[in-house]
């Protein structure tokens, strides 16, 4: 009986020496993921919002340099694309 007594007192010590363990294990986890949480709050986002005003201008840089260069640079193109094709065909019309 003795015996029995000691292994339920000794199951009774190990819990509770497992119950401050797990306690302070815990309390580390939530420190980890505030100092997570910080590490976001503080890094991560201003280089989002760094890359989102880099996105931001270069859409800006590329709708000026379409409205710009290159409509004109189309419109010259097919104008002359245009223009080439009448040439042909009236010089086609006339060796005929």
């Amino acid at each position: 009986m003795a015996a029995l007594a000691f292994v339920r007192d000794l199951a009774i010590v190990l819990l509770a020496v497992e119950s401050l363990i797990i306690g302070i294990v815990l309390i580390v986890l939530i420190l980890e993921v505030r100092s997570l949480a910080k590490l976001l709050r503080d890094e991560i986002k201003p280089i989002l919002n760094s890359a989102d005003d880099t996105v931001r201008t270069l859409r800006g840089t590329t709708t000026f340099v379409s409205e710009n260069l290159v409509t004109p640079v189309v419109r010259i193109s097919s104008f002359m694309a245009g223009v080439s094709q009448v040439f042909r065909i009236l010089t086609r019309r006339q060796r005929s």
